[in-house]
C-alpha cells in the first residue's frame, strides 16, 4: 500500500482535474488495493469488489474537474465507495426478492395441472390493478424487457420493476390461496 504525502496528493488531484491521465494512474495505483480491501470486507465478493472499485475510479475520472477542491481525498474516495457498496447491496436484495417471487410463481405453475393453472393465472391477473396488469402482460405475453415496457408506457424503469414485483406477489398470493382452497 502506497501512502501519498498530502502535498503530493494535492498536486495529483490538481493534475487529474486538468485531465492528466498519468496522474490519475498514479492515484489509482496508490489507492486501489486499500480501497479493494475495504470494499471486499463489505461485499465479501471478489467480482463485486472489482466492479465497485472500477466504477468508483471511473466516476472519479468522469468528475475529475472538481477534484482540485477536494480537501480530504481519502474520505472522499472511501465515502464514494461506501455509497456504491450500499447501492450494490440494495440492488442485490431487490434482485433476490424478484427472483424469489418469480420462483414461487414458477413452482406453483409446475405443481398445478395445465388448463387449471392457466385459468387460475388468468383470474389472478384479471384481479390486478390496471397498471400492474398491463406491465405483467407486456412482460410475460409480449416478452418485452423492463426498459421496453417503460418506454411504451412512459414510465421509469424502476416504476415498471415495482409494478412487476407487486404483480408477481399478488399473483403468487392468489395462486397459493387457490391451491389451499382448491
Amino acid at each position: 500500500m502506497i501512502v501519498l504525502p498530502s502535498d503530493k496528493e494535492r498536486a495529483l488531484l490538481c493534475r487529474i482535474a486538468e485531465g492528466d491521465e498519468a496522474a490519475f494512474s498514479e492515484l489509482f495505483y496508490a489507492y486501489h488495493q486499500r480501497l479493494g480491501a475495504y470494499v471486499y470486507r463489505l461485499t465479501e465478493s471478489r467480482p463485486a469488489t472489482q466492479e465497485i472499485v472500477q466504477d468508483v475510479f471511473v466516476k472519479i475520472w468522469v468528475r475529475r474537474s472538481g477534484l482540485a477542491g477536494v480537501a480530504n481525498f481519502d474520505a472522499y474516495l472511501f465515502t464514494a465507495a461506501r455509497n456504491h457498496v450500499f447501492n450494490y447491496i440494495r440492488n442485490m436484495a431487490r434482485e433476490r426478492s424478484r427472483q424469489a417471487e418469480l420462483q414461487v410463481v414458477t413452482t406453483v405453475e409446475m405443481e398445478t395441472p395445465g388448463e387449471d393453472y392457466h385459468s387460475l393465472l388468468d383470474e389472478a391477473v384479471a384481479h390486478l390493478p390496471q397498471q400492474q396488469q398491463r406491465v405483467y402482460r407486456l412482460h410475460k405475453q409480449e416478452g418485452l424487457s423492463h426498459a421496453e415496457i417503460a418506454e411504451r408506457m412512459q414510465l421509469s424503469v424502476e416504476t415498471v420493476k415495482k409494478h412487476m414485483s407487486l404483480a408477481l406477489r399478488a399473483i403468487r398470493d392468489r395462486l397459493s390461496m387457490s391451491r389451499l382452497t382448491g
